[in-house]
């Protein structure tokens, strides 16, 4: 989802979920969201952008039942990351380097983390920004 797909998504859902009495957003970024990244700077800019308004929203809504968190995963194995493999061999070598687990992440790891965010057992948690990439980010 594009930024604004984010922007808007959440002025529709949170009118409904204070209707409800709260819920829980769970927004997603990248780890280009909490750090730099050479030659990507729209990209990066624009997760950068998504874990901001995560933060604001948990602030604004905290006290109205709605906990708002975002996700940050590496590169996981989706049609985005398939092309950009398939057009970039040297990109495909980069990947499979930068997860020290290695491998790359499945989609159902990071629904797997949705779900728990989503649970009672994340309940005391607002605002985070949860990293999900294989260790990616230790490299620095």
């Amino acid at each position: 989802m594009n930024l604004f797909g984010v922007f808007y998504c959440m002025k529709y859902e949170i009118p409904k979920m204070l209707e409800r009495g709260g819920g829980v957003i769970v927004n997603c970024s990248s780890t280009a969201g909490l750090r730099g990244y050479p030659n990507l700077m729209p990209y990066v800019a624009s997760k950068h952008a998504v874990a901001g308004m995560t933060k604001v929203a948990a602030l604004e809504y905290a006290t109205q039942g709605i906990r708002v968190l975002s996700i940050h995963p590496a590169a996981i194995d989706t049609p985005m990351v398939a092309r950009a493999m398939a057009e970039n061999e040297d990109l495909a070598s980069a990947i499979a380097d930068m997860h020290p687990v290695g491998r790359i992440g499945q989609p159902r790891e990071i629904a797997d983390v949705v779900v728990f965010l989503c649970s009672k057992g994340a309940s005391f948690m607002t605002g985070s920004q949860i990293v999900v990439d294989g260790g990616a980010l230790c490299h620095g």
